[in-house]
């Protein structure tokens, strides 16, 4: 799975799907509602004071940006089955880690993937993602934070992510 160009991203096809009907919505019916609203408030006379207009208009802009958003990690993602129960350590996997002494529990890979849910999500392309992965339980890694600190890693286990 070549995951290491800076735009790829690991999905379920759960996942795919669901950005993806996101997607339909939000350029489809969902960009008519906004433009409907902002023609509302439009109608409504002085655009300076109009509080709806403005709201719409905001409104519009983080849709339009969250368009932006899927389209490109839509494009670019590589879609498949969770990776297999071999222990390594690679997009898709909750992985259980002992990092700088205390046990850490969280998902290598896209916050997408994880949806709603409150589980931790690290980047493959994140300092810690990119240390860690190719690794299989009892393995110890080292790498440098952002801050400039050395950070010791040592993966208690890596298991398929199930949604």
């Amino acid at each position: 799975m070549s995951t290491n160009s800076a735009s790829v991203a690991w999905l379920t096809q759960e996942s795919y799907d669901r950005l993806k009907s996101e997607l339909d919505h939000l350029s489809g019916p969902g960009r008519t509602e906004i433009v409907a609203r902002i023609e509302q408030a439009r109608s409504e006379g002085d655009l300076k004071e109009n509080g709806g207009y403005h709201a719409a208009k905001e409104e519009q802009g983080k849709a339009e940006g969250r368009i932006r958003q899927l389209t490109q990690l839509l494009r670019d993602a590589h879609v498949g089955e969770s990776p297999a129960d071999d222990g390594v350590v690679e997009p898709g996997m909750m992985v259980s880690a002992k990092i700088a002494g205390d046990v850490e529990n969280f998902l290598l890979g896209s916050r997408e993937v994880a949806g709603d849910t409150d589980i931790d999500v690290y980047s493959e392309r994140s300092p810690l993602g990119a240390a860690i992965q190719g690794t299989k339980a009892g393995d110890t890694v080292s790498y440098t934070a952002p801050n400039g600190k050395q950070i010791t890693v040592e993966i208690i286990s890596a298991t398929p992510y199930k949604g």
